[in-house]
């Protein structure tokens, strides 16, 4: 297993608000792996993902190297995601210049062969291989709930004016509900986690496409925010990929 992680701050921003860990054990194949784009005036959306991303890497880590190990992965990642929640929620209160920050959460735990994927907000998990992308996760959006109801079409959905407006965050209420997710995975797969800066220039039939060309995770992960870099990059582009 190898993975990689990119970010930056974009083409228009002068400030990266999102963030990501990896951490990957060589000798059992375990893998921890979370990105967060944070929202917040001043610098707090960085202070959100800052500390959403330790907090959930800090605590996998941890449930990972317990004597018994993990039993219950879908609760283990479920806890992962409160641990970094309420960090944040309490960030806010203690620091004026916190208050009311957030931040989205899409996140992997791989364990004794078992892979699990949780998200909160609008960043995203993919299965790619060199045939299919799907998408793992689901996005808590206001446009991903007007095409779930028929409202508009996916396609509409792209040039909503209010497409960045999400209805799940970490860190602003004590408790948020994290969806969690059990993709089938097998050898020579990649799971692709993106912050919707690169989500929102990038199809997934590129995703196919940059993937052929692309010897490692670094090398495709470059590729990706490079071709983001190039259509402008309105928005801050974090992108990890893990290979299977």
């Amino acid at each position: 297993m190898k993975g990689f992680g990119i970010t930056d701050r974009g083409v228009v921003r002068t400030e990266n608000q999102d963030c990501f860990r990896i951490e990957i054990m060589e000798d059992t194949g375990n893998a921890a792996v979370v990105l967060c784009d944070g929202m917040g005036g001043a610098q707090a959306g960085s202070v959100a993902s800052r500390i959403a991303a330790e907090a959930f890497m800090s605590h996998a880590l941890s449930c990972f190297r317990r004597p018994d190990g993990v039993r219950d992965l879908s609760r283990t990642i479920r806890e992962c995601s409160d641990y970094a929640n309420i960090k944040v929620y309490d960030r806010s209160f203690s620091d004026f210049g916190c208050m009311g920050m957030g931040t989205t959460l899409v996140g992997v735990l791989r364990f004794e062969g078992e892979t699990l994927v949780v998200n909160v907000g609008d960043s995203r998990a993919y299965l790619i291989n060199t045939e299919f992308s799907e998408r793992i996760t689901r996005d808590h959006s206001l446009v991903e709930d007007l095409v779930r109801n028929g409202t508009i079409t996916p396609e509409a959905a792209k040039l909503h004016p209010r497409r960045n407006v999400i209805t799940r965050a970490l860190g602003v209420e004590q408790q948020v509900k994290c969806d969690v997710f059990r993709p089938t995975l097998r050898d020579g797969d990649v799971l692709l986690l993106c912050s919707d800066g690169l989500s929102n220039l990038v199809e997934e039939t590129e995703f196919i496409r940059i993937l052929a060309d692309s010897s490692d995770p670094e090398a495709y992960c470059r590729a990706l925010l490079a071709l983001a870099m190039e259509r402008g990059a309105p928005d801050n582009v974090t992108v990890v990929a893990l290979y299977l």
